[in-house]
């Protein structure tokens, strides 16, 4: 089954900004979280087609190379374009008479790969997604959490040999974890160049491993985290810790652990970048007159909100400095309230005759009353 084009699921041009491909998936990574579409059997498999496309696309070197190859550029089966490693799908082994083992011994691991690495290896990078509350993602948060990883075993301090004891040097390689031959072909001499099959690469050999890795050098831990959410994260932000990914290989020292946030939603307030928005509903007679109501913002706090009198339903009130924290920084940005206007269905008698005297006091003959204006007006 072919996949999708990654512009396609997150519904954008190929010319899409940084900008637009983020606020595209930070809209659909809410739209089909699993939490959120329960009853959606299908949102699972589209909330993870979603954060791949994000992945590449977010990452200018992956974009660059998925514009040009396609998924192809992330097929570990193909060469760069989809070219299987050969030159436009032409490979060394088609010729026949073993040009692929003549690739294999010069370069030791085969055509298209590397040579295996002994050194000291860098650890692989972990990424874990972490739910968060609305006010925590405004304001800030500590959270603990807890991660296993392998890490490097405290008992023989990651030798993988029995303390006491020690790991030798492997006399087939001598150390270098490589073995090389000098081969005679008709083309002339090559040498060959593999890893060594006694010591596995690692240049040394355990005579007595330890008991508590089982020579690994390596057990699986649990740790606590402490993680720091800075005020102004949103949905696809992400929080990175150097080196608490996996360890380490030969010495090497450990990856980063990546954190994404996903950000639940709030029943009354939505955000755009760093601008809070709600809506609050008011009577006609608030509307017409002007009033000042208190607004319960998130964390609970009361803000008095100015309704000016002659505000008409649709109309936005702006209050600066009272929306979301800017990333890193001490800006907040400004709160817009959406006002919608309450008609009432039915009127006493009392409310009936002062609009009808409102009415009457019209100088305009066959102008339609407050009441029906904003009937009207309401749709």
């Amino acid at each position: 089954m072919s996949k999708r084009d990654l512009y396609e699921v997150l519904g954008l041009s190929r010319d899409a900004s940084a900008e637009e491909i983020k606020k595209a998936y930070r809209q659909l990574a809410r739209k089909y979280h699993p939490d959120v579409n329960r009853e959606d059997p299908n949102a699972s498999e589209k909330f993870k087609e979603i954060s791949e496309a994000y992945e590449i696309l977010s990452d200018p070197q992956k974009r660059a190379a998925y514009d040009r190859f396609g998924h192809d550029a992330f097929d570990p089966t193909r060469g760069a374009g989809g070219f299987n490693g050969g030159f436009g799908g032409f490979g060394f082994d088609d010729l026949g008479g073993g040009f692929g083992d003549l690739f294999d011994m010069i370069f030791g691991t085969g055509a298209g790969r590397g040579r295996q690495r002994t050194g000291p290896q860098r650890g692989a990078d972990r990424e874990i997604r972490m739910e968060i509350n609305f006010e925590d993602a405004l304001f800030g948060v500590e959270r603990d959490i807890q991660i296993s990883r392998v890490e490097k075993c405290e008992h023989c301090k990651g030798t993988g040999a029995q303390p006491g004891s020690s790991a030798t040097t492997c006399p087939t390689c001598q150390g270098s974890g490589q073995v090389r031959n000098v081969q005679s072909t008709p083309f002339g001499r090559f040498e060959t160049i593999r890893t060594c099959s006694r010591c596995q690469g690692e240049g040394k050999i355990i005579e007595k491993p330890c008991g508590k890795c089982r020579g690994t050098g390596k057990t699986k831990k649990t740790r606590t985290l402490n993680i720091r959410i800075p005020a102004g994260v949103d949905t696809g932000s992400r929080i990175r810790l150097q080196g608490e990914g996996e360890q380490g290989l030969r010495g090497g020292p450990p990856g980063d652990l990546y954190i994404t946030l996903i950000v639940r939603e709030h029943p009354k307030f939505k955000r755009d970048g760093t601008t809070l928005i709600t809506e609050l509903k008011i009577d006609f007679v608030q509307a017409a007159l002007g009033d000042t109501v208190e607004l319960e913002l998130p964390g609970g706090t009361m803000h008095e909100l100015h309704i000016p009198e002659g505000t008409q339903p649709g109309d936005v009130i702006t209050v600066r400095g009272k929306g979301v924290s800017h990333l890193h920084s001490q800006r907040q940005g400004d709160l817009k309230v959406i006002i919608q206007v309450s008609i009432p269905k039915k009127l006493s008698k009392r409310q009936r005759e002062i609009l009808n005297s409102f009415h009457e006091e019209d100088d305009k003959p066959n102008k339609k009353g407050i009441f029906e204006k904003f009937k009207d007006a309401m749709g």
